[in-house]
Protein backbone atom coordinates (compact mmCIF):
# COMPACT_ATOMS: atom_id res chain seq x y z
CA UNK A 1 0.00 0.00 0.00
CA UNK A 2 1.44 3.63 -0.87
CA UNK A 3 1.17 6.62 0.95
CA UNK A 4 -1.21 9.51 -0.40
CA UNK A 5 -1.54 13.08 0.16
CA UNK A 6 -5.08 12.49 1.06
CA UNK A 7 -5.78 12.56 5.06
CA UNK A 8 -7.97 9.84 5.95
CA UNK A 9 -11.38 10.29 6.73
CA UNK A 10 -10.67 8.98 10.38
CA UNK A 11 -8.13 11.08 11.13
CA UNK A 12 -8.14 14.85 12.04
CA UNK A 13 -5.26 17.44 11.05
CA UNK A 14 -3.11 18.54 13.86
CA UNK A 15 -3.71 21.08 15.79
CA UNK A 16 -0.82 23.20 17.39
CA UNK A 17 -0.61 24.32 21.26
CA UNK A 18 1.03 27.31 22.87
CA UNK A 19 4.03 26.49 25.09
CA UNK A 20 1.67 26.60 28.02
CA UNK A 21 -1.50 24.96 26.51
CA UNK A 22 1.33 22.45 25.93
CA UNK A 23 2.97 22.00 29.67
CA UNK A 24 -1.26 21.87 30.65
CA UNK A 25 -1.80 19.14 28.53
CA UNK A 26 1.16 16.92 29.30
CA UNK A 27 0.51 17.64 32.79
CA UNK A 28 -3.07 16.58 32.34
CA UNK A 29 -1.56 13.18 30.36
CA UNK A 30 0.77 12.04 32.58
CA UNK A 31 -2.37 12.04 35.52
CA UNK A 32 -3.98 9.60 33.47
CA UNK A 33 -1.02 7.77 32.17
CA UNK A 34 0.47 7.12 35.56
CA UNK A 35 -3.08 6.80 37.30
CA UNK A 36 -3.72 3.75 34.67
CA UNK A 37 0.11 2.35 34.34
CA UNK A 38 0.60 2.32 38.84
CA UNK A 39 0.70 -1.52 38.95
CA UNK A 40 0.93 -2.63 35.32
CA UNK A 41 4.03 -4.92 33.82
CA UNK A 42 2.70 -5.48 30.37
CA UNK A 43 5.01 -3.95 27.62
CA UNK A 44 2.37 -4.36 25.35
CA UNK A 45 -0.22 -2.70 27.31
CA UNK A 46 1.87 0.43 28.74
CA UNK A 47 2.77 1.20 24.80
CA UNK A 48 -1.16 1.20 23.70
CA UNK A 49 -2.27 2.86 26.76
CA UNK A 50 0.72 5.63 26.37
CA UNK A 51 -0.50 6.02 22.86
CA UNK A 52 -4.09 6.56 23.50
CA UNK A 53 -3.64 8.84 26.37
CA UNK A 54 -1.25 11.52 24.21
CA UNK A 55 -3.45 11.39 20.87
CA UNK A 56 -5.95 11.80 23.26
CA UNK A 57 -4.31 15.14 25.05
CA UNK A 58 -2.26 16.12 22.54
CA UNK A 59 -4.38 17.74 19.47
CA UNK A 60 -0.64 18.08 17.30
CA UNK A 61 -0.20 14.40 17.47
CA UNK A 62 -1.48 13.27 13.97
CA UNK A 63 0.98 9.28 14.14
CA UNK A 64 1.67 8.72 17.86
CA UNK A 65 3.80 4.77 18.02
CA UNK A 66 6.05 2.74 18.81
CA UNK A 67 8.60 0.85 17.07
CA UNK A 68 10.37 -2.36 19.13
CA UNK A 69 14.08 -3.46 18.69
CA UNK A 70 13.48 -6.62 17.00
CA UNK A 71 16.64 -8.61 15.30
CA UNK A 72 18.48 -5.54 14.54
CA UNK A 73 16.06 -3.07 13.05
CA UNK A 74 12.86 -1.62 14.18
CA UNK A 75 9.32 -3.25 13.87
CA UNK A 76 6.21 -1.39 14.41
CA UNK A 77 4.47 -2.02 17.61
CA UNK A 78 1.68 -0.45 19.43
CA UNK A 79 0.69 2.94 17.62
CA UNK A 80 -2.66 5.24 16.54
CA UNK A 81 -2.87 7.29 13.23
CA UNK A 82 -2.42 5.53 9.71
CA UNK A 83 -0.21 2.99 7.96
CA UNK A 84 3.23 2.64 10.01
CA UNK A 85 6.03 1.59 8.37
CA UNK A 86 6.24 -2.26 9.32
CA UNK A 87 10.25 -2.56 9.28
CA UNK A 88 12.64 0.22 9.87
CA UNK A 89 16.77 -0.48 9.72
CA UNK A 90 18.77 1.33 11.93
CA UNK A 91 20.57 3.15 8.92
CA UNK A 92 17.49 4.69 7.81
CA UNK A 93 15.14 7.63 8.80
CA UNK A 94 14.57 9.66 11.37
CA UNK A 95 13.47 6.46 13.64
CA UNK A 96 17.03 4.98 12.73
CA UNK A 97 18.84 8.05 13.80
CA UNK A 98 17.16 7.85 17.05
CA UNK A 99 18.12 4.10 17.51
CA UNK A 100 21.48 4.63 16.16
CA UNK A 101 22.69 7.39 18.29
CA UNK A 102 20.34 6.23 21.54
CA UNK A 103 18.96 10.41 21.32
CA UNK A 104 15.82 12.26 20.89
CA UNK A 105 15.35 13.35 17.55
CA UNK A 106 13.69 16.61 16.70
CA UNK A 107 12.83 17.50 13.26
CA UNK A 108 10.65 20.52 12.60
CA UNK A 109 10.40 19.83 8.50
CA UNK A 110 10.44 16.02 7.45
CA UNK A 111 10.17 17.24 4.00
CA UNK A 112 13.78 18.89 4.17
CA UNK A 113 15.28 16.09 4.88
CA UNK A 114 16.68 13.78 2.31
CA UNK A 115 14.21 11.03 1.31
CA UNK A 116 14.31 8.03 2.14
CA UNK A 117 17.34 7.47 3.86
CA UNK A 118 17.25 11.16 6.37
CA UNK A 119 13.71 10.57 6.48
CA UNK A 120 10.85 7.76 5.38
CA UNK A 121 7.59 9.03 4.09
CA UNK A 122 5.33 6.67 5.73
CA UNK A 123 2.50 9.15 5.51
CA UNK A 124 3.08 12.07 2.96
CA UNK A 125 1.18 14.50 5.37
CA UNK A 126 3.57 14.00 8.43
CA UNK A 127 5.69 17.71 8.30
CA UNK A 128 7.17 17.05 11.94
CA UNK A 129 8.29 14.67 13.91
CA UNK A 130 10.01 13.66 17.30
CA UNK A 131 11.51 10.42 18.15
CA UNK A 132 12.69 8.89 21.59
CA UNK A 133 14.26 6.28 22.49
CA UNK A 134 13.23 3.57 25.04
CA UNK A 135 14.82 2.51 27.15
CA UNK A 136 14.28 -0.91 29.28
CA UNK A 137 15.05 -1.77 33.01
CA UNK A 138 19.11 -2.52 32.08
CA UNK A 139 18.92 0.73 30.30
CA UNK A 140 19.40 -1.37 26.65
CA UNK A 141 17.11 -0.19 23.44
CA UNK A 142 14.16 -1.43 23.65
CA UNK A 143 12.21 0.76 21.23
CA UNK A 144 11.90 4.28 19.75
CA UNK A 145 8.63 6.30 20.71
CA UNK A 146 7.62 8.40 17.20
CA UNK A 147 5.26 11.11 17.18
CA UNK A 148 4.40 12.89 13.89
CA UNK A 149 2.66 16.40 13.03
CA UNK A 150 0.58 17.17 10.23
CA UNK A 151 2.18 21.16 10.94
CA UNK A 152 6.05 21.71 10.41
CA UNK A 153 7.28 23.13 13.71
CA UNK A 154 5.34 21.42 15.97
CA UNK A 155 7.67 19.77 18.50
CA UNK A 156 10.02 21.24 21.13
CA UNK A 157 11.98 20.93 24.27
CA UNK A 158 8.44 20.51 26.02
CA UNK A 159 7.70 17.50 24.17
CA UNK A 160 11.53 16.33 24.60
CA UNK A 161 11.22 16.67 28.19
CA UNK A 162 7.66 15.54 28.77
CA UNK A 163 8.08 12.26 26.60
CA UNK A 164 11.58 11.57 27.69
CA UNK A 165 10.19 11.78 31.55
CA UNK A 166 7.02 9.23 31.10
CA UNK A 167 9.10 6.69 29.13
CA UNK A 168 11.70 6.45 31.56
CA UNK A 169 9.35 6.06 34.59
CA UNK A 170 7.31 3.97 32.79
CA UNK A 171 10.08 1.13 30.93
CA UNK A 172 12.88 1.60 33.58
CA UNK A 173 10.95 0.05 36.46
Amino acid sequence: MSATQEMPYFIKPSKNLSADEKRAAYEQAVLGIDANLMEESNIILKMATINCILKTYLPYFYWVGFYIVNDGKLSVGPYQGTLGCLHIDFSKGVCGRAAREEKTQLVQDVHALDQGTAHIACDPNSQSEIVVPVFGKNKNLIAVFDVDSTIKNSFDEVDQDFLEAILEKHFQV
